[in-house]
């Protein structure tokens, strides 16, 4: 089935590698030959490079010799001692005998295992030679083994020099074995001309042999064909890979056609295309995500801008309204070469066309004026972005939101947040919204960068919009602006927001501005601010006291203070349910503050609640503050002038332990 359904791409015969080209044995071991990609090896000295086997003149052994030799290198294996193994190994192997087949591979494997050169050549050497003289002897995990180490290593010529070498002397090792490790190698070294010399010749055997084992897994065939059609561009040989999985019965895939259509799209064979896309028909593949994405980097390769046009609006015809998906990757490429060629009119076209084409849905990051726009913004060139949204507005084209949206995100990350907030304001005129999460996204970069206007302006918009949850960008805009000390603005902030029922404001919002205005010593915007909090019913509790009385101990208005007490006294509550929670840190406030102002009888009243509530009050303290503040006081003056007083000041020294 598979030979009648490429029937239309021409079946060659495999012709075997010649002679010449299979090195003769041993010259691999050259340093030019065997070099690894590694700079951590140093070159092989001369001594090193001549390891080929054998080195001495033939001798005759005995038998004793050979049992002597063979329990000499088990020894040195199971010691690790490498230089006397591979000793034993070349005096056993120079009078025509073999060690073991267990011995044989343990040598091998462990030689392998080293991953240094001199190591890897011995153990190339000693498999090139018992391929020669007795492959029985070698196991197939071996040679896994080995071309394993040649992967890490990262050289590739002694990895197909051991292929060709089986395959000259008819040493059929399954594919399985040794091809996924040939096809790495190849592609991280980037030796396909060598690698597709072995898959052809292997295929070659496999086919006149009639070797199952030795035909090549689908992955291999594709890694033939995507040097073809990639590194190659060649169509005839392409063609030829794509023959012989015909002939040796390996299924395509997916992505075989999509080489085949890169290599066609490249070279302009329309006719090959149409065939290609049967032949999926055929094979009953109904995704061609894969294959389209391959035809439009093939026609951005060749500069057919044009076609890629055409293939991405075809793609959306043939889709009966739903998206055309391709990859970022491939966005990217359209990109790249449209504007090379200074081709942002034709993105601009291509935008609208495709939007004429796809569904009227949520998904706007699936559209192709969302994937055009995010790779440009992928690549670098926001500005570019921006000019493909003009030149859309030129055309009177319509702009949904996936052009909208990765420009915004662009500029969020390169902090442009007023050129973001105009944006948006664009946005919003064209009758369009925003979800909530790019408003937050937008408001946090503005707050990043200190552009508290656009915050503002953006967090307005957003309520203009009716967007239902504010409480994340609400959140932002007050701790940014507390962050920076931009108490002003958290007033005019919280004053604007306060009636918003999808804004939770709380008493610990209006503690923030009034704790940031004392901290900066502006006392009367702190004030205001408390009024105003309480005009709109927010009830004060300690933390907005200890804020006001903090702010008033650093100016010396003690006076204020005195008031704050008159007030709070009316509303302490024991529980703290119903009204202020009088706690030990408000009642150290007040008494240090009352001291320092010289308002006894107020102290006093703070001493006798801290008493009824059982809060413990260190003298200490306070005795010192009046020492410090009022120590030239006298009572004698205070008789005189205020009865009151005086009994107030008595109290608190025999409370204070000031009496003498």
């Amino acid at each position: 089935m598979l030979r009648k359904a490429f029937s239309f791409l021409p079946n060659r015969k495999f012709s075997s590698t010649s002679k010449n080209e299979i090195p003769t044995l041993y010259s691999f071991l050259q340093p030019s030959v065997f070099a690894l990609r590694r700079e951590s090896h140093p070159p092989p000295s001369s001594q090193h490079a001549a390891a080929n086997l054998p080195t001495e003149p033939p001798k005759t052994l005995t038998l004793d010799d050979v049992n002597s030799l063979e329990t000499n290198l088990q020894k040195s294996l199971l010691t690790s001692d490498t230089d006397e193994a591979w000793k034993s190994f070349k005096t056993l192997t120079s009078g025509s005998a073999f060690p073991s087949k267990s011995l044989t591979n343990s040598l091998i494997a462990h030689l392998s295992s080293l991953d240094d050169v001199h190591n890897l050549k011995r153990a190339f050497a000693s498999v090139v030679y018992v391929v020669e003289k007795n492959p029985e002897l070698l196991e197939f995990e071996t040679i896994e083994a080995l071309l394993n180490s040649f992967k890490r290593a990262n050289t590739a010529a002694p990895a197909f020099a051991l292929v060709k070498c089986m395959f000259k002397n008819r040493y059929f090792v399954p594919f399985s074995v040794w091809g996924n490790a040939i096809v790495e190698i190849s592609r991280k070294n980037g030796s396909f001309a060598a690698f597709l010399r072995v898959f052809s010749e292997n295929c070659r055997i496999a086919t006149d042999e009639k070797l199952d084992f030795m035909k090549p897994d689908l992955d291999a065939c594709n890694a033939a064909l995507e040097g073809c059609c990639y590194q190659l561009q060649s169509v005839s040989d392409a063609e030829k890979v794509v023959g012989t999985m015909s002939v040796l019965g390996v299924r395509p895939d997916e992505s075989t056609f999509g080489f085949l259509g890169y290599l066609y799209a490249f070279k302009g064979l329309e006719e090959k295309i149409t065939e290609v896309e049967r032949l999926m028909v055929w094979f009953c593949f109904k995704s061609r995500v894969g294959f389209r994405s391959n035809l439009i980097s093939g026609y951005v390769k060749s500069g057919n801008l044009d076609s890629v046009s055409a293939t991405i609006l075809r793609g959306l015809r043939e889709g009966g309204g739903e998206y055309f998906e391709l990859g970022e990757e491939t966005y990217c490429e359209v990109v790249k070469g449209f504007l090379q060629n200074g081709g942002i009119k034709a993105l601009a076209t291509l935008i609208i066309e495709a939007q004429k084409l796809e569904p009227s849905a949520d998904m706007v990051d699936r559209s192709v004026g969302y994937g055009i726009i995010n790779a440009c913004v992928n690549v670098g060139l926001s500005d570019k972005a921006h000019s493909i949204l003009d030149e859309m507005n030129a055309q009177k084209g319509f702009l949904g939101l996936g052009v909208y949206l990765p420009i915004l995100k662009a500029y969020c990350k390169e902090h442009r947040t007023a050129e973001a907030t105009q944006l948006v304001m664009d946005i919003r005129n064209s009758g369009l919204e925003l979800d909530v999460g790019t408003y937050d996204s937008l408001i946090e970069a503005s707050m990043s960068s200190q552009d508290f206007q656009s915050a503002l302006t953006l967090f307005r918009d957003m309520r203009e919009a009716r967007v239902s949850d504010l409480k994340g960008s609400y959140l932002t805009i007050m701790t940014g602006l507390m962050e920076n000390n931009r108490p002003e603005l958290m007033a005019a902030f919280l004053d604007d927001a306060v009636e918003d029922p999808r804004v939770k404001v709380g008493t610990h919002d209006w503690n923030s501005i009034i704790h940031a205005f004392c901290k900066a010593g502006r006392l009367e915007d702190a004030r205001r601010t408390f009024r105003r909090m309480i005009f709109l019913q927010f009830k004060p509790n300690e933390q907005t006291y200890l804020s006001l009385i903090s702010g008033y101990v650093s100016a010396e208005k003690y006076f204020n203070v005195l008031m704050l007490w008159n007030e709070v006294k009316r509303n302490v509550s024991i529980d703290g349910e119903k009204g202020i929670k009088f706690d030990h840190n408000l009642v150290d406030a007040f008494l240090y503050a009352l001291v320092k102002g010289g308002f006894f009888d107020a102290v006093m009243q703070v001493v006798e609640k801290s008493q009824e509530m059982k809060i413990f009050v260190d003298k200490w303290r306070y005795k010192h503050a009046f020492m410090e503040t009022h120590k030239k006081l006298k009572v004698s003056k205070l008789r005189r002038r205020n009865f009151r007083k005086m009994e107030a000041l008595i109290a608190f020294k025999n409370w204070a332990g000031l009496t003498a």
